[in-house]
């Protein structure tokens, strides 16, 4: 579309990648090249959201073997939602490993074809029957161009991924595959500290430029900051 060639070949640290996919997605999805090219297709709105993100980080107690296993896992609950699956696991060996995962935000339908974003769903009375849309005007029962029955309706979201309660879920999935491969003392919890009713304070995202300062004899602010919450 713009013309614009990158080149990647030469990017360091991806230790293991691969794509994850839904039981209704073709399977030549397993294809990125072809899985994206498919979700560009669909997708015609020039702002349209062609995929989710979730970055977590990789608990250094685990092999790289066990780290696969724990993202494959982790993934695993997300393919069973409907959703297509495209991640790598990073390590440059600086102590933070950690895996992309790309997801895609369309659900498949059981024939292979990409879902509507949305759904009408007809209102429904007391008695569970349909309620007419009345003309204001008339008094009757609306009628499209081909002559059918109008009837009052709302639309839904084809799936639920965009409610502000899975973030919740998905990180608590996380913690949870993580915590079958720690020991005791090294388990992680998705919750602040404060709801889990432990006074102290967080520590901040340092980052690798923060760290590659400090080890290079410089002074970060953000090493600074945790020295002093420390």
């Amino acid at each position: 579309e713009t013309g614009i060639i990158s080149d990647y070949t030469r990017k360091q640290g991806i230790v293991h990648s691969e794509v994850s996919l839904c039981t209704n997605a073709p399977a030549e999805y397993a294809d990125r090249e072809k899985l994206w090219n498919a979700v560009h297709e669909i997708e015609k709105s020039s702002n349209a959201r062609l995929w989710r993100e979730i970055e977590v980080a990789l608990p250094l107690e685990l092999s790289r073997t066990e780290q696969v296993e724990v993202v494959r896992a982790y993934v695993k609950g997300l393919t069973d939602k409907g959703m297509c699956a495209d991640w790598s696991i990073h390590d440059k060996s600086d102590g933070n490993p950690h895996a992309h995962i790309m997801l895609t935000t369309r659900s498949i339908e059981a024939n292979g074809k990409w879902a509507s974003k949305s759904r009408k769903i007809y209102d429904l009375d007391e008695n569970g029957q349909k309620i007419p849309l009345i003309d204001k005007n008339t008094g009757v029962q609306k009628v499209d161009s081909s002559n059918r029955k109008q009837w009052k309706n709302h639309k839904e979201s084809y799936n639920d991924w965009d409610e502000n309660e899975r973030v919740e879920e998905w990180r608590e999935a996380w913690a949870n595959v993580c915590n079958k491969y720690l020991s005791s003392e090294k388990r992680i919890d998705h919750r602040s500290y404060e709801r889990q009713g432990i006074e102290q304070e967080p520590t901040i995202h340092e980052g690798y430029v923060a760290r590659q300062i400090k080890d290079n004899g410089g002074t970060s602010d953000r090493c600074e900051i945790n020295r002093e919450i420390r």
